[in-house]
């Protein structure tokens, strides 16, 4: 038995689970010379939601992040995560963007590349780990981590096999559920350790309550790593306690040699780090759920679920969508629930409960996974669903990005005539986000206002509330529930008459494209815009024939429930 060495998730999921993904940059770079000395596996830092979040809501640039913390830890790899050929996206990118996003995120300093495909889909990974093995990088191959009747340990080790067969240096067995019990970690870990070279990671998250006692049974399987969290920000949806973990191996064969001493002064930093966004801490994220483990579902999709139903006023159908959702991973061969499946499933769940008939609404999303183009799921899809869905249009076989134009040259040509684009990185955040990274690469997006406690005046009522935050994989979505029916409510709180004709957003999101223009005619369900909400699409759709004869939005403009999109006479 050696020494288990710890992943710090601190400045990437920690925060990403607990705290929206909102920490800012100026708080990472004072404690990061400090968590340099400990003695980490790794610093997880990058990837993930961060990417998104730092221009959508930050307003940092996500590539300089990583130039300064590299310029930090001179000691210990800094780690990111990346979702296969989505990269940090919710789309398959072309292999031209892959390669160059993969070189540029190394030369600017990831050392470690964790990759990973939500349907365990080996093709969708392939492209990242040979650009991430051709710079030098340590690559951890990923077995998203599931339970379903699909699901067998032999099926995890053959891709782990399958992974050590593409030169990966390590596999992570990623539990974003935190489902693994002791006894199924014990196993894997085994099994893993007995049929590969590689180094084993077990990265889990607490929502459950058992993980800490599943990374003991790691440890006993001969596990090499484990991932933790500095204890404020750990427990709920992010990692056990990097210090309790710590002290519980000691003295024993797993002991970590890590000084708990030097951890507690990082702890200290970060207790006051997560006093500053005790604003947007939401305490379903810090809480044990159980429910886990009937649903399967990650604990940041149970609060999505329940804030989805509060805003349609149908709180009373929590458990019909509860029940729904088994059917429907079930309908699409059991995928395993992480980005982007977890919300492709549970807002379709949401959908075929509240529209009355299974199906009869479906996302974009949807409509490409039955397609294929998302890989291959790990069960046949239902064929009648699919049927309904996507009628007689042809299910893709080949890997995905096969059917995809190479798109570099093009964004970055684009950005350069615009006069936003000034270098490979900006045209990369531009390639992955064309809606919302023009605004920010011209300088002209702001920083959000940092969300305080909110504390109850004495003269304040109780009432319904109308406005609640969604929480979709650790980022926060603003929702306001509106009365029913067209009509402008201006900014005194006032509502104004109604506008004929107004088609109106019925969820709060950015609109991505506009299908129309002023004069165009148009017929009843023909797709007028589409809306990017809680990171899927949605086509909005014209109730009526008619003509359109004003236009309030343009693509990248934030809208809310309520609000006019334009007017169809």
């Amino acid at each position: 038995m050696a020494k288990v060495r710890f992943t710090e998730t601190a400045l990437r999921d920690a925060h990403q689970s607990l705290l929206a993904t909102r920490m800012r940059t100026r708080d990472m770079v004072p404690i990061a010379e400090e968590m340099d000395k400990i003695g980490y596996f790794s610093v997880e830092a990058w990837g993930g939601a961060t990417f998104d979040t730092c221009i959508r809501y930050l307003n940092e640039d996500p590539w300089e992040r990583l130039r300064q913390l590299k310029s930090e830890f001179n000691n210990t790899p800094i780690q990111m995560l990346l979702r296969g050929q989505n990269l940090v996206g919710y789309k398959h990118y072309p292999d031209d963007i892959v390669t160059k996003f993969v070189e540029k995120s190394y030369e600017n300093g990831v050392d470690v590349f964790r990759v990973f495909d939500a349907l365990n889909d080996i093709r969708n990974m392939e492209k990242a780990i040979k650009v991430a093995k051709s710079q030098g990088a340590h690559v951890q191959g990923t077995i998203s981590y599931t339970i379903s009747p699909v699901h067998t340990l032999d099926d995890f080790v053959n891709l782990a096999k399958d992974l050590e067969a593409l030169d990966c240096d390590s596999v992570s067995i990623k539990d974003m559920a935190g489902l693994i019990t002791p006894n199924a970690a014990y196993e894997l870990v085994s099994k893993l350790k007995e049929e590969t070279d590689l180094l084993v990671d077990l990265h889990c998250h607490c929502t459950s309550g058992m993980t800490p006692i599943s990374y003991y049974a790691a440890c006993q399987a001969g596990v090499d790593i484990l991932d933790t969290a500095i204890s404020p920000l750990s427990w709920g949806t992010s990692q056990p306690p990097t210090e309790s973990m710590v002290a519980a191996l000691q003295n024993t064969p797993f002991d970590t040699g890590l000084d708990l001493k030097s951890l507690a002064n990082i702890k200290k930093y970060f207790d006051q780090i997560k006093e500053k966004y005790l604003g947007i801490l939401d305490p379903i994220s810090e809480s044990i759920d159980a429910d886990v483990l009937l649903y399967q579902i990650p604990g940041g999709m149970l609060s999505n679920l329940i804030s989805q139903l509060k805003e349609q006023n149908a709180l009373d159908r929590y458990t019909d969508v509860l029940d729904e959702m088994p059917r429907v991973r079930k309908d699409m061969g059991y995928p395993p629930l992480v980005t982007p499946t977890s919300q492709i499933v549970g807002i379709q769940a949401v959908m075929n409960v509240l529209g009355g008939e299974r199906y009869k609404n479906v996302s974009n999303e949807v409509k490409e996974y039955m397609k294929g183009m998302y890989g291959k799921p790990p069960a046949p899809v239902n064929s009648e669903i699919s049927k309904k869905i996507i009628g007689d249009e042809e299910v893709i076989t080949c890997r995905p990005a096969d059917l995809l134009e190479p798109e570099f040259d093009k964004f970055k040509q684009e950005g350069e005539k615009e006069g936003f684009v000034k270098s490979d990185e900006d045209a990369l955040t531009y390639a992955l986000y064309p809606p919302i990274a023009p605004k920010f690469l011209k300088g002209e997006a702001q920083e959000e206002e940092l969300a305080q406690p909110h504390v109850l005046d004495e003269n304040e009522g109780i009432g319904i509330p109308t406005e609640y935050n969604v929480e979709v994989d650790g980022d926060i979505f603003e929702v306001k529930i509106m009365p029913t029916g067209f009509m402008e409510v201006n900014d005194m709180g006032e509502v104004q008459e109604a506008i004929p004709g107004a088609v109106t957003s019925a969820i709060q999101g950015m609109v991505i494209k506009l299908n129309v223009n002023i004069g165009d005619k148009v017929t009843k369900g023909s797709t007028i815009c589409v809306i990017e909400a809680m990171k899927m699409e949605n086509d909005i759709q014209s109730e009526v024939d008619g003509v359109v004869k004003d236009i309030f939005v343009e693509p990248g403009d934030a809208v809310s429930i309520g609000d006019t999109l334009m007017v169809i006479e």
